[in-house]
């Protein structure tokens, strides 16, 4: 079993929480993410979730992302991983297997 501690940085999300549970996922909430590339504070508070979880080891996952600038900042950043409607957006279940059959046929 893996632990991701999701929307960090916004309601009760503590840096506490990284030293006390065995979290190998740490995912910055979008509204975090809405302010970059430009934002300063925006800038600020990523990197300053960004940083803890790579000095723990941790994955760091951003969602939301919508602009290649937020992508590139991220990334430059060390974000590990990108969600959000830059790359595409959310789909029904149904359609989600749909996709997934198509990808494999014959599963």
């Amino acid at each position: 079993m893996r632990l991701s501690l999701d929307d960090f940085g916004t309601g009760y999300s503590s840096l506490a929480y990284l030293k006390r549970f065995p979290v190998q996922k740490l995912k910055i909430n979008r509204s975090s993410v809405d302010g970059l590339p430009d934002g300063e504070s925006d800038l600020a508070i990523v990197r300053a979730i960004i940083q803890p979880g790579l000095a723990m080891r941790l994955k760091v996952i951003a969602e939301g992302v919508e602009t290649e600038g937020q992508k590139n900042v991220l990334l430059a950043l060390g974000c590990h991983e990108i969600q959000g409607y830059f790359y595409a957006a959310a789909v029904d279940r149904h359609v989600f297997d749909a996709m997934r059959a198509e990808e494999n046929p014959g599963r």
